[in-house]
């Protein structure tokens, strides 16, 4: 699933639209009727439109950001993604596409009529998107270190970053469908109050995630490390019984996911334990050193559930860029609109970061929502000047086509798929492989 900065809103109904003949009920019959010629007066304006590059170029520049963490981040742990607090520049990548799922989400309902036909769309779309998650990053490959494949589904992992992007994208679908007046735009008050009832739901969620994290008490609990060639292990026992804690050890982002979902089904590489206290070679994974606290090796899920709550922010909020897009023609109004909200949230997150509330992209916290979001909107912005604006494409037709492409990218790069196959020819012994013979994966 993709959704193109182009309006697609409306083939998507008209798909879903049932055909009735005179033989059906007048009224509903004269109801559909109305409804495939609204969808067909979508297709036509839909058709004229020109494609909006600069988000299909925002995207391939993330996709660009997202494999260079993630290959060259072991070699400079400075890039990868914060041990616990703090912002590097991979944390960028996962609210760079929640925001641009938002802002395409906007141009593709411009004119919907039909909600219900929309809804059964998003659905559908988002449960695809759900499952390849799943199958992706719920276990099925095991890594480039072996050749095996197939579930446990006692340890598949339920949540990841697909599965992130689908439960944000239907939630800003929904809202972009039911949560909108008729009113028309004719200025930024008249856009506000249009799409007041999505920003009471953002308010909500917002209110929701601060009001979980700060407020559920959160118990001792323990975990248990397995032995290899035994069904027992050592287990451990961490010390917690309070509330609103944002360590490691002791938040309520992590107790939730434990008790919904399971510690058997969280990631079980946290990103804490490159934390001083988890790892002699912090930033980076290493040995444990010698006073090591009882957490550091316990499942922790960085797309668990609360955190995706406040990640479906960052999509509502680039919905509203989206919007925008579409009610402001003039490249000014256009810019004015998104830089200085975008500066705003930037401050708001320095500001909440220094009286406490700590930037963190693991429990996509309130400040590190508003910081990325507005750095998105920034850089989204300039893009748009460059590449929308005075036609700059020639420096950016390969990112464009990667933003084209990305959910594809991602998969044969970002999953391993790519390197799996390659993995999956050898001469005699499986281990003897191309990608063993040039260095990467684990010798037999």
């Amino acid at each position: 699933m993709r959704i193109h900065g182009r309006e697609r809103g409306a083939d998507d109904v008209e798909s879903a639209i049932p055909k009735l003949d005179s033989s059906s009920s007048p009224r509903l019959a004269a109801g559909a009727k109305d409804c495939r010629n609204a969808a067909s007066s979508c297709i036509a304006s839909a058709s004229g439109t020109t494609r909006l590059v600069s988000l299909d170029v925002f995207r391939g520049l993330t996709v660009v950001l997202m494999i260079l963490v993630d290959n060259a981040g072991g070699f400079f742990p400075s890039i990868n993604h914060s041990p616990w607090n703090g912002l590097t520049l991979a944390d960028f990548v996962m609210p760079f596409f929640l925001f641009m799922v938002g802002v395409s989400l906007g141009l593709a309902y411009k004119n919907l009529t039909c909600r219900g036909a929309a809804s059964k769309k998003a659905m559908i779309r988002a449960l695809k998107l759900l499952c390849l998650g799943v199958f992706l990053q719920g276990g099925y490959f095991h890594g480039i270190n072996n050749l095996t494949y197939g579930v446990d589904m006692y340890q598949i992992r339920w949540m990841g970053i697909l599965q992130r992007i689908a439960i944000a994208y239907f939630l800003a679908a929904a809202c972009e469908i039911w949560l909108r007046s008729d009113d028309k735009v004719n200025s930024e008050l008249s856009l506000l109050r249009k799409y007041q009832r999505q920003w009471v739901a953002v308010l909500m969620l917002t209110a929701l995630y601060l009001l979980l994290l700060y407020g559920l008490y959160v118990p001792d609990w323990e975990y248990q490390i397995p032995i290899e060639a035994s069904s027992s292990g050592k287990v451990y026992s961490v010390k917690c019984g309070v509330r609103g804690d944002t360590g490691p050890a002791c938040n309520a982002v992590g107790m939730i996911d434990r008790k919904i979902l399971g510690i058997h089904h969280l990631y079980g590489r946290p990103i804490y334990a490159r934390t001083k206290q988890c790892s002699i070679n912090s930033p980076d994974y290493g040995p444990l050193p010698p006073d090591a606290p009882s957490w550091c090796q316990a499942p922790f899920d960085p797309e668990g559930l609360l955190s995706t709550v406040m990640a479906t922010v960052s999509c509502l909020v680039g919905l509203q860029y989206g919007h925008i897009i579409v009610h402001f023609k003039d490249h000014k109004a256009r810019l004015l609109q998104w830089f200085v909200p975008s500066c705003c949230l930037v401050a708001l997150g320095v500001m909440c970061d220094l009286f406490g509330m700590h930037i963190n992209k693991v429990l996509y916290s309130f400040s590190y929502m508003c910081f990325t979001t507005g750095a998105a909107g920034i850089l989204f912005s300039a893009i748009y000047i460059m590449v929308d604006v005075y036609g700059y494409r020639r420096l950016t037709v390969v990112l464009e086509w990667m933003g084209m492409h990305a959910l594809m990218i991602f998969i044969l790069v970002a999953c391993n798929v790519v390197p799996l196959i390659l993995q999956g020819f050898y001469w005699g012994q499986p281990h003897n492989n191309i990608l063993t013979s040039i260095g990467i994966g684990a010798h037999a």
